[in-house]
């Protein structure tokens, strides 16, 4: 691959990526979809093709990393050590969430698919993937089963809250993402209880809830 291959590639993403924003709320996060955002980027079939082997699940995982880096920019003027602990995590997921939320209506699709059960383990590795960069951000270096335990909360903390944001507006979910920062505060207490695998299952309930506008606890 030249030089300005990587470079393209990335621009070509970002090109359909941006398409597909304004086509997933009527469309869906489908094969159908991504072919129409390649259309609109000036890619045919096959370039969609190569580009984007799995097509809607490469698009969902763009654009959660889209998410994630305007949010660790955001949080880039912030010095963490100037803030406690339980501040730092709620300022690093209200930035996270209402970056996810600038794209309130193509979220609302994209929780959707990723709460398909094919597409489940996507959703816990994207969702840990936003964990771990917001508590980067916040300093921790932990390398023992701390950072495997930290990051789960974290990811059942951002999933459960973009959730019920989408169904039941921010007051609520500041207010769930308040009760969730005091379980993180006694983490000591729960982290036996939070393993990785169990990440997926409350990934899982957080984006049914979007599906089917339930709440459930």
């Amino acid at each position: 691959m030249s030089e300005a291959g990587p470079d393209y590639a990335e621009r070509a993403e970002a090109g359909v990526l941006e398409a597909a924003l304004a086509l997933a709320p009527a469309q869906g996060w489908t094969w159908p979809m991504t072919y129409a955002a390649g259309r609109v980027a000036g890619l045919s079939r096959g370039e969609v093709e190569l580009l984007l082997p799995e097509g809607p699940r490469d698009l969902a995982a763009l654009f959660s990393r889209r998410h994630d880096r305007a949010a660790l920019l955001a949080l880039a003027d912030l010095d963490p050590a100037a803030m406690k602990v339980r501040e730092r995590i709620r300022r690093a997921v209200r930035t996270r969430l209402e970056a996810a939320l600038a794209d309130a209506e193509a979220v609302r699709r994209w929780t959707g698919f990723l709460a398909l059960p094919a597409n489940l383990a996507l959703a816990a590795r994207l969702v840990w993937e936003s964990a771990d960069g917001l508590w980067r951000w916040a300093g921790d270096v932990s390398t023992d089963a701390n950072h495997y335990s930290k990051r789960a909360i974290l990811a059942e903390i951002l999933a459960s809250s973009l959730a019920i944001w989408l169904v039941s507006g921010e007051a609520e979910a500041l207010a769930h993402l308040d009760r969730r920062i005091e379980a993180v505060m006694t983490f000591e207490r729960l982290k036996a209880k939070v393993t990785r695998g169990g990440l997926g299952e409350g990934v899982a309930n957080a984006l049914g809830r979007v599906r089917y506008g339930l709440l459930r606890g």
